[in-house]
């Protein structure tokens, strides 16, 4: 038995959340609902201009790691933050919640701990302005093979996809555990992510992937058919198991050629902030379990609607029991 049933390798981020209206966004000129990486200066002055502020560990995949954590399964986390205050924060907080944080905090260098300020909207909608600091410098040498060889399951973040070195520590991550007999996949992150670099997504699921996870939006950006079912059977084609996400219209995942529509219920958010990685950290619960994929989108879908019920991007309730309330234990 390996030590670790799931190992994320992602960025890591100090969440700052607060509620505005959308006029504030207007006037800050931050985009609604996506994610946009700014420089330093900029991530002082949105900072600054934020108030009641709720702050945590984040990063889409840690924040994956942290729901799988609540659910009961051995983690760890690979990922680059600085010998400083937010830094410190950020290991002992991914440490409390049970998943291990591999890598100490980096002493070199004068990038400081990644950090994003995410604006929730009156409709739960979120807009995330995001500064990397040292987190987008991860790179191979980071990745130690004595993690990933010990993992069941590697989950990657296509956020890290925007430096070479990122997509070198992914591929030696997946190599190291696939050839250690696990399973690696990826989330998409972010459609704009796939648009700056579409070859090298495509060429990563199709060639070092055994699962891809991703919204409507980012599964339609991989091959642009402006058919989000020609898009669906494309990938499914190159890669065994595709998971896309619909938000209220259900779930749909195709796995080695056969596939599942879970449908889901409609709510309105409280704030959408984590929904898609707590749907991954649902649905890779079930992976690792030997749920059958029905089961295991279920479960996605529950801690989903979960998150999306109260501010912040990690689960507040006990998940086990959740699922036991939906007959998925």
């Amino acid at each position: 038995m390996k030590k670790y049933q799931v190992v994320g390798i992602g960025n890591a981020v100090v969440d700052v959340l607060t509620r505005c209206e959308d006029t504030f966004l207007d006037h800050m000129g931050i985009q609604k609902g996506i994610m946009q990486l700014i420089e330093r200066d900029r991530a002082e002055t949105l900072y600054g201009a934020m108030t009641d502020r709720v702050e945590a560990p984040g990063g889409s995949v840690a924040n994956t790691l942290a729901g799988i954590g609540n659910l009961g399964l051995p983690t760890a986390f690979i990922g680059r933050v600085h010998d400083d205050a937010l830094g410190h924060f950020y290991a002992d907080a991914m440490v409390k919640g049970g998943t291990d944080f591999v890598n100490a905090p980096m002493s070199k260098g004068d990038l400081p701990t990644s950090r994003s300020m995410i604006f929730v909207s009156p409709d739960g909608e979120r807009s995330m302005n995001t500064y990397l600091g040292t987190s987008a410098e991860l790179g191979p040498e980071d990745v130690s093979e004595d993690v990933t060889t010990q993992a069941d399951i590697i989950f990657l973040e296509g956020y890290l996809f925007d430096k070479d070195k990122g997509k070198d520590a992914f591929l030696r991550a997946a190599r190291t555990c696939r050839a250690a007999g696990g399973k690696a996949g990826i989330a998409i992150s972010d459609p704009f992510c796939v648009e700056r670099h579409r070859d090298d997504f495509l060429k990563l699921i199709a060639n070092e992937m055994d699962f891809v996870i991703g919204n409507e939006e980012e599964i339609r950006s991989l091959y642009q058919d402006d058919s989000l079912e020609k898009d669906l059977a494309r990938v499914a084609e190159t890669c065994p198991l595709v998971v896309c996400t619909r938000s209220g219209d259900g779930v749909t995942i195709i796995q080695n050629g056969t596939r599942y529509d879970i449908p889901v219920q409609k709510i309105t958010p409280v704030d959408a902030t984590g929904a898609g990685d707590q749907f991954a950290a649902g649905f890779l619960y079930g992976l690792a379990t030997g749920a059958d994929m029905e089961t295991a989108g279920r479960m996605g879908c529950v801690c989903a609607a979960e998150v999306i019920s109260h501010m912040g991007p990690r689960p507040e309730a006990n998940m086990q029991a959740l699922f036991r309330q939906h007959d998925l234990l």
